[in-house]
């Protein structure tokens, strides 16, 4: 009798934190910059690990809202770098099925960089294999409220009570309210925290620390990731014994 295959569980959606790129290049003797630049390859191997495991929403921390203090050299080599990787890299999203979208505030970079931005989301507005969201002027408390304030704008217009304001209502004014919330959230770089990311949407998430600086956070690590996830038991707020006896039989 020919065995079932084991199912392992898959997160739908990974968030990354992708740190280190500056201690990569200094560790090595190279201007920072450096560091950024290796990181694509990084981005690259993580994207296309996560499509061949079944993720739907793969969510990269490129650039928060605080990165505007890093010296003005360093700022200004990082928009040409993320300009020149929307360039080369959406045809490549575009042709494996992955819709590109950038999170975050964009009023504040450069004409040419937004619309690149825009160009590449309708290029790959198609994609149906995974979702790429790249979080970009980002943070985790501006992403509150503006969604508190779009709430209190229906308040003032008397569209909406504010008795009538609930978590559900609070999500769906998030940046990634139609997305399923990260299951997995990973840093790199082995720091231990989450650096005003994705704040609400992290509640219950799975944190996983890496030590390895991201140029180095590649196939084999993520692959780890992936494999920690699913051995780990998500109980949001049941005890074990709970989620046992819930869980469908195994085959």
């Amino acid at each position: 009798m020919e065995k079932t295959k084991q199912v392992t569980p898959v997160p739908r959606h990974v968030a990354i934190i992708m740190d280190g790129n500056n201690r990569w290049a200094k560790k090595r003797f190279m201007p920072g910059v450096a560091g950024h630049k290796a990181g694509v390859d990084a981005v690259r191997a993580v994207i296309k690990t996560c499509a061949e495991a079944g993720v739907e929403v793969l969510t990269l921390f490129a650039f928060s809202s605080e990165n505007w203090q890093r010296p003005a050299e360093e700022v200004g080599a990082l928009m040409e770098l993320f300009l020149m990787a929307l360039r080369r890299e959406v045809r490549k999203l575009s042709a494996n099925g992955i819709r590109l979208r950038i999170i975050g505030d964009r009023s504040r970079f450069a004409p040419d960089l937004q619309a690149a931005m825009r160009e590449a989301e309708a290029l790959t507005a198609n994609g149906s294999s995974m979702l790429l969201q790249v979080a970009a002027n980002y943070g985790g408390q501006w992403d509150i409220t503006q969604a508190a304030q779009r709430l209190a704008r229906e308040v003032q217009a008397g569209h909406l009570a504010a008795e009538d304001i609930t978590p559900e209502l609070i999500q769906g004014c998030l940046s990634t309210a139609d997305q399923p919330l990260p299951d997995l959230c990973i840093r790199t770089g082995g720091e231990h925290r989450i650096s005003n990311f994705l704040l609400w949407q992290l509640a219950y998430a799975e944190l996983y620390f890496s030590d390895l600086y991201w140029p180095d956070f590649k196939h084999e690590a993520m692959q780890a990731a992936l494999q920690d996830y699913a051995s780990r038991q998500r109980r949001f707020g049941k005890t074990s014994e709970q989620v046992e006896a819930e869980a469908p039989p195994k085959c």
